[in-house]
């Protein structure tokens, strides 16, 4: 089976299981005796609604979900949210090790002049040993 059609399908139960719980408390706030028939038949479809949710469990218990996935959902936002600020996060990271990286660059290309006009013949060798350029 598909990963999207895993989760459609999980999606699909957990829809009709959510809206059998609502009909249950609409059933139960205004209960009347003549409803009971109804009300039993309402409690059976969400005793199977949980029996194929369970069977869902193991199509999708591999999935995992990070914690902040959760604390997201607990302040009211929008899970797609988490996905957003890993990937600022990440973008924010990268650039601050592409700065790095430069200024490694800039102090080698600046350390190498400087050892090579005090020690001409070790960079020589060095570079040659290396294949290295002064150019980075």
């Amino acid at each position: 089976m598909a990963t999207g059609d895993k989760f459609d399908n999980l999606e699909q139960h957990l829809e009709l299981f959510i809206e059998n719980a609502r009909q249950i408390g609409i059933i139960v706030s205004d209960f009347q005796p003549q409803g009971q028939p109804v009300l039993n038949q309402k409690i059976h479809n969400m005793v199977t609604g949980l029996m194929e949710l369970d069977k869902c469990r193991e199509q999708v218990q591999n999935i995992h979900v990070p914690m902040e996935v959760f604390e997201y959902i607990d302040q009211g936002k929008n899970p797609q949210l988490y996905t957003k600020d890993c990937m600022e996060k990440a973008l924010a990271k990268n650039e601050q090790m592409k700065a790095k990286i430069h200024a490694f660059k800039k102090f080698k290309s600046a350390l190498l002049d400087e050892l090579n006009k005090t020690f001409p013949d070790v960079i020589t060798q060095y570079r040659y040993f290396r294949n290295d350029e002064f150019d980075e």
